[in-house]
């Protein structure tokens, strides 16, 4: 199995649940400017039209695209580690909110990485509906201590992911205490600091 990710791109999700579930896999680094992987030169295009991240490429030869499919393939490597079981109640709401982080927060930040193409308008306009969205995640971390309930998921994957870009990006998180407590406590966890080493290309030790 491998997966085709860039440093610092929503491919991180992926990533990071393959550490924290120790599902084993091929990390292939990708350069999204030149679309060229990092260390072959071959041409993501011809593995991925897409020419995004992240993409997984089973050992059969099955590839699935899309961080909120790709993390729930690999939670059902490992039934009920880092997602519960498929079927539950309890799935369907760590699906919810992946469905409301896809949509709702990563495709209002990813704009934001272009402004020029998209006007101070368009821009405003994007940084007041994550203002708006993080009130609502603020709310429920308000409940709970994670996403979807009391138990880390592939949901809080995804988010903190897509949160890792606010300070980047100029987005103003401090009218959300729970969502700045929560991050810190995803980002102190073993996991995040292995993939982001595997990311940054430093080796880990035997």
């Amino acid at each position: 199995m491998k997966l085709y990710f860039s440093p610092g791109a929503c491919s991180f999700a992926p990533h990071l649940a393959l550490h924290e579930a120790g599902v084993s896999a091929d990390a292939v680094k990708v350069d999204l400017r030149s679309h060229k992987t990092a260390e072959t030169g071959d041409d993501y295009y011809a593995v991925n039209p897409k020419g995004y991240v992240p993409f997984l490429v089973l050992d059969d030869g099955t590839t699935l695209s899309e961080a909120h499919v790709i993390l729930q393939y690999i939670a059902d490597r490992k039934p009920g580690t880092i997602a519960p079981a498929y079927g539950t109640i309890e799935r369907y709401k760590v699906n919810e909110w992946l469905g409301f982080v896809a949509t709702e927060i990563h495709k209002s930040y990813s704009p934001l990485w272009h402004p020029a193409e998209f006007g101070e308008k368009a821009v405003d306009a994007l940084k007041n509906k994550l203002q708006k969205r993080y009130g609502i995640v603020e709310a429920q971390l308000a409940k709970t201590q994670y996403l979807a309930g009391n138990v880390y998921s592939i949901a809080d994957m995804y988010l903190y992911t897509v949160t890792n870009w606010a300070h980047h990006l100029k987005i103003d998180l401090s009218a959300f205490p729970k969502v700045q407590a929560w991050h810190k406590k995803v980002g102190e966890r073993p996991a995040v600091a292995a993939t982001q080493a595997v990311e940054r290309g430093v080796k880990q030790p035997a």
